[in-house]
């Protein structure tokens, strides 16, 4: 099917489409998920949350966008919405700690994370690279994990953030120079000799 003929038969309720929607956008969606969330689980959660909310919103779909970029751009809100549901949830369990109230669930996730377009051996160097990239803002990140983890051209960034080319360059030049000032000591420190 092609992205038309599966927005109209959604629309219309069609559990077939939603399946082959589904097949064919869901390793996107995931790797768009776990770049951004650096957790298998949540990425996965985010994942079904992605097709969730396209099930339920295909009527508003315009089609101004590609079905892709429209799927990119609910991925990326999901996981935002993650991420500061995560944040939200350490600050509370830091409150509590210091008023000595009990912490009745573990609030940070700790899985390893890999992500499936990594070598084996640069695991541990891709490892940092993205722990790295979660320390930048959110709009830097995004545009950073969507053009060189997922491959999407600055046009089709731009068009998911509802920003322009030139925002989308700024965003990556700016993204590529936290993460040098931020990497520097770690390549120093195992690349020098």
């Amino acid at each position: 099917m092609t992205d038309p003929e599966i927005i109209l038969a959604l629309q219309q309720k069609s559990e077939a489409a939603f399946r082959s929607l589904v097949d064919h956008y869901k390793d996107r969606v995931y790797n768009t998920c776990l770049g951004l969330l650096q957790n298998s689980e949540e990425a996965e959660e985010a994942t079904q949350d992605v097709f969730i909310e396209v099930y339920k919103s295909v009527e508003k779909f315009r089609g101004d966008a590609k079905l892709s970029t429209w799927m990119y751009r609910i991925a990326t809100t999901k996981s935002l919405e993650r991420i500061r549901k995560q944040k939200a949830q350490k600050r509370f369990a830091f409150f509590q700690s210091l008023t000595g109230g009990e912490r009745g669930y573990e609030t940070t996730k700790h899985a390893t994370f890999d992500h499936p377009g990594v070598i084996l051996e640069n695991k541990e160097h891709a490892k940092t690279l993205f722990k790295t990239i979660k320390t930048l803002p959110d709009s830097q990140r995004i545009a950073f994990t969507l053009h060189k983890v997922e491959g999407l051209p600055y046009q089709e960034i731009a068009e998911v953030l509802n920003t322009s080319v030139p925002s989308v360059e700024s965003l990556m030049f700016r993204a590529r120079k936290n993460l040098q000032k931020k990497l520097k000591t770690y390549y120093e420190k195992n690349f020098q000799k």
